[in-house]
């Protein structure tokens, strides 16, 4: 295929305005829900380049939709822009240097992330302009990826009702098809209220909340012998009742994730959770409180989306890199383990290569080992067939969440895959649009995958999104 039919060069004639855009996001990390700058880039560029916003999707003040065209199949493009805490670093750098102390950084890409999905979107706009053809795209901006369950709450509100399909991609180590397992996952809070007392004087009136979230840990920890290998429990206490070990703690609160392969899994996991939390509340007479934050689903794969995916992904082939970008990764790379290198080649099922960026193309379907993360991409794939590429924006085995992600997120190869990613999706979307029938076999894929289990949010009703999550 030329590098420059269509929709690629209306890419190319963009990629300046959104590279831009990437960076932006990049110097303003804002987390979970709290994104109000990076979505102010967003739309601002939405409405430059003629797309309808609507703002407030589902009542979070950050997630907003950009549309554009009439008639025809609905293209949906999904892009994220929040950042993770405490990861703040200097762009360009191989070594830990924070531009601010305990401050936050892209440590996922997700600055590269919703900038590349909006360019694609951008470009299939102009490509249905050019062309005369129907068709809608619309671009979701989505806040609080990152444990938040910004989507989950859009697809609850009927936000994907009539898209017909949905374009994402990620940062990571290669150029592939993402392959579509992820856990189904909720986060909860565990509150325990106890009754304050002087620990030395008076010590037996008394009643620990504190106590209680270490005895809740340990009766988890018993807990990972007699549950699926694949799930995950992990936690974090966001109050320990003070600092004064002369006190006995009132009130103690710990936050867990609780992962598991799929939506029914997940759910008894978290009951068996609740119930050593009543536990640990019973032996320690105190009183506890669960508190569910957010809830998503486990990805359902769409095998028609899937391989068109990929044949455009051997088709443009990897990003060209230049010998400065090799040298910056390598220099990366001496910062990381072996360790770390290994177990992204495990993860695509391909033996270690010596390169410091990914210059193939990962084979479909190759056997893998993939350590399975969330993402609340899950609950939109369904409802809505849906499918993810991966672009090489960082050296060879940089793991995710972490400062060197942030250290290459403007980098000049990190702009070179987000724009050659944009290609990738542009094209899909170009291409459903001239074939409808992809459209409908991508359809039924996805409703013979949920015909016998079909979609349920895992979010309880009264549960509103936790924007106010990030400030504890």
């Amino acid at each position: 295929m030329d590098n420059m039919s269509p929709p690629w060069r209306h890419v190319d004639a963009l990629a300046d305005r959104f590279v831009a855009l990437a960076d932006a996001v990049w110097a303003t990390p804002e987390v979970c829900y709290t994104e109000a700058r990076s979505a102010a880039e967003h739309r601002a560029a939405l409405l430059e380049q003629g797309f309808r916003v609507t703002d407030n999707v589902a009542g979070i003040p950050t997630a907003l939709i950009g549309e554009t065209g009439e008639g025809g199949p609905v293209i949906a493009f999904l892009g994220e822009y929040d950042a993770l805490p405490g990861l703040s670093q200097e762009a360009g750098l191989d070594r830990h240097s924070p531009v601010e102390a305990g401050g936050h950084g892209h440590g996922c890409g997700h600055n590269l992330l919703g900038s590349a999905a909006l360019l694609a979107a951008s470009a299939t706009k102009a490509w249905l302009e050019a062309t005369g053809r129907p068709g809608r795209v619309r671009y979701y901006g989505c806040p609080a990826e990152e444990g938040g369950a910004a989507k989950a709450f859009m697809v609850r509100a009927g936000a994907f009702d009539d898209a017909d399909i949905a374009i994402s991609w990620h940062p990571y180590s290669f150029w592939e098809v993402t392959p579509p397992v992820s856990l189904a996952n909720t986060r909860a809070d565990f509150t325990f209220f106890g009754r304050a007392s002087h620990a030395a004087a008076s010590p037996h009136l008394g009643r620990s909340a504190l106590d209680a979230v270490e005895l809740m840990s340990v009766g988890v920890n018993y807990m990972r012998e007699h549950m699926p290998s694949d799930a995950r429990i992990h936690y974090a206490i966001l109050e320990t009742g003070g600092i004064a070990p002369n006190v006995v703690q009132a009130k103690a609160r710990v936050r867990y994730s609780i992962r598991a392969r799929d939506l029914p899994g997940m759910l008894e996991l978290v009951e068996r959770v609740k119930k050593v939390a009543e536990g640990a509340a019973l032996m320690t007479e105190t009183r506890m409180e669960m508190r569910i934050v957010s809830a998503v689903s486990n990805i359902v794969g769409n095998a028609p989306l899937e391989k068109a995916l990929h044949g455009i992904l051997e088709e443009l082939g990897p990003p060209s890199f230049d010998e400065a970008d090799r040298d910056f990764a390598r220099r990366i790379q001496a910062t990381l383990t072996q360790g770390d290198i290994e177990a992204v080649y495990r993860a695509i099922g391909m033996a270690p290569r010596d390169v410091p960026l990914a210059d193939f193309t990962v084979p479909f379907d190759t056997p893998r080992q993939t350590m399975l993360g969330s993402t609340d991409l899950g609950d939109v794939s369904w409802v809505v067939p849906t499918v993810q590429a991966h672009a090489p924006t960082m050296a060879v085995g940089t793991p995710l969440h972490t400062w060197q992600v942030v250290a290459q997120g403007k980098a000049p190869a990190a702009h070179k895959a987000m724009v050659h990613v944009a290609k990738a999706m542009a094209t899909l979307a170009v291409r459903a649009l001239e074939n409808p029938a992809l459209i409908a076999e991508a359809k039924a894929d996805l409703a013979a995958r949920t015909a016998r289990t079909p979609y349920a949010t895992p979010l309880p009703p009264e549960v509103e999104p936790p924007l106010d999550m990030s400030v504890g």
